[in-house]
């Protein structure tokens, strides 16, 4: 675990007298996992959601139900919320019905959701009042959905006194956990690393649209991005669900639109100018207004295809994962561990289609169109880098922050890897933008 120890302070919850006791609001595909990861350890977990459904199976495994937030959190000292909305969030914790309405003096509330920080200070305001301490704790998955094997690290911001005795938790929950600072400081970090993600997302899906509009197979034109400096956790283990067409069912398209919002709106705070990252939130406003809200987020890369007249889906292609055209698939069974210690899925691609000699412009194509990806790559960590200046992160927490992140790619692993960033990134010489290639650039570069 890297994490960050400290001592309570005095006065501090420093020993829970009922520690085995936790409540948790909010049973949905990330909730889930991590409910069932502390029934194992041995915590007494009651339980809340709006849709009772959703507990059914944590249920099985021993959760007890409750029929609103302030009964489940009756009696117990950590409150944790992984809920998909900001609204959501301030529903289930405040009102008459709410968690701190039944929240004893010097409980937690931990939040894991991705929220709006304002939110998230308005509710520790509230909590403050009656002696009840808060933490933010945005999770962001190591692999694909590494919430279903604890593969994920928390980014949390509180007080110290309030974090130490929590950390457990999170350890039972989580794989590495980093204490940035005050409460807003996670839910901020969280967003800095979705904006590598979401960027790395819809720049795949340009690149792999250009690739099949010049008669490249799209598996061929995927696998040669993941062999490349351009590879990110996005391309490599979240573009296969384009290919098979079910654009990842692990998450919806709100989820991304509502992110994305939300980092813009810090960039404003902050003053950071993102040109990029404006960009990347316009493409997913757009789709966010033309498609379902409850549609898979990789939705968004439905605009590229509409505008180069291409489908992504390889015919008779199934993504190896449950999350995919397949949800009859095992859950991930094996795993894989690389240079830098972070674990994923080992999946095996089998696609029925052969690939196809290619031409010399075609090759060309792929190295450019993997040249760009780079670039995109690297000057978005720049615009991530940036975002954390603003908040006051230092260089090596940015860094750390970044490399344990859903966010990270093959650019800032072998680019930011050391924590003079600044210097080290002045020495090397930029990429430039693929411009000519079929006499038409790359959607992604055009908006730009």
């Amino acid at each position: 675990m890297l994490t960050a120890k400290a001592e309570a302070g005095a006065g501090g919850p420093a020993v829970f007298r009922n520690a085995g006791r936790i409540a948790f609001l909010g049973t949905g595909r990330m909730g889930r996992p991590m409910i069932a990861k502390l029934l194992e350890a041995g915590y007494r977990v009651a339980v809340y959601d709006i849709e009772p459904a959703a507990a059914k199976d944590v249920l099985d495994k021993g959760a007890r139900w409750h029929d609103a937030p302030r009964e489940a959190a009756r009696d117990c000292e950590i409150v944790i919320t992984c809920l998909p909305m900001p609204r959501d969030v301030l529903d289930n914790m405040t009102g008459e019905k709410g968690a701190l309405a039944g929240m004893p003096p010097g409980s937690v509330w931990i939040d894991a959701s991705t929220t709006d920080y304002h939110n998230t200070l308005e509710i520790a305001r509230r909590a403050a009042a009656i002696g009840v301490y808060s933490l933010e704790a945005p999770v962001s998955n190591l692999s694909h959905m590494g919430v279903d094997f604890s593969n994920v690290s928390f980014f949390v911001g509180g007080p110290q006194e309030a974090y130490a005795p929590s950390e457990a938790v999170l350890q039972t929950t989580g794989a590495v956990s980093f204490h940035v600072g005050d409460i807003g400081q996670g839910q901020s970090v969280k967003l800095l690393t979705n904006l590598l993600f979401y960027t790395a997302a819809v720049a795949c899906g340009d690149a792999l649209c250009k690739s099949v509009l010049a008669g490249v197979p799209a598996q061929q034109a995927w696998r040669n991005f993941v062999s490349s400096e351009a590879n990110s956790v996005a391309i490599e283990q979240f573009a296969p669900f384009l290919l098979d067409g079910s654009c990842d069912c692990s998450c919806t398209l709100e989820i991304a639109v509502k992110d994305m919002d939300l980092t813009v709106q810090l960039a404003d705070e902050l003053g950071v100018g993102l040109p990029m990252g404006r960009v990347v939130e316009k493409r997913y406003s757009e789709a966010g207004r033309k498609f379902d809200r409850y549609d898979n987020h990789l939705r968004v890369v439905e605009l590229a295809q509409a505008a180069c007249g291409v489908r992504l889906r390889v015919p008779g292609y199934r993504a190896p994962s449950k999350y995919g055209a397949d949800s009859a698939h095992p859950a991930d069974q094996e795993f894989i561990t690389d240079s830098i210690g972070r674990v994923k899925p080992k999946r095996e691609h089998v696609f029925p289609l052969e690939d196809v000699a290619l031409s010399d412009a075609q090759i060309l194509l792929l190295e450019s169109l993997a040249a760009e990806l780079t670039h995109v790559n690297r000057l978005i960590l720049d615009e991530a880098f940036s975002l954390g200046r603003g908040m006051g992160l230092s260089e090596a927490l940015i860094h750390d922050v970044i490399t344990w992140s859903v966010g990270a790619s093959a650019w800032s692993d072998s680019h930011a890897r050391r924590n003079n960033y600044e210097d080290l990134k002045d020495s090397v010489v930029p990429i430039a933008p693929t411009t000519t290639v079929l006499n038409r650039s790359c959607i992604f570069t055009e908006e730009l």
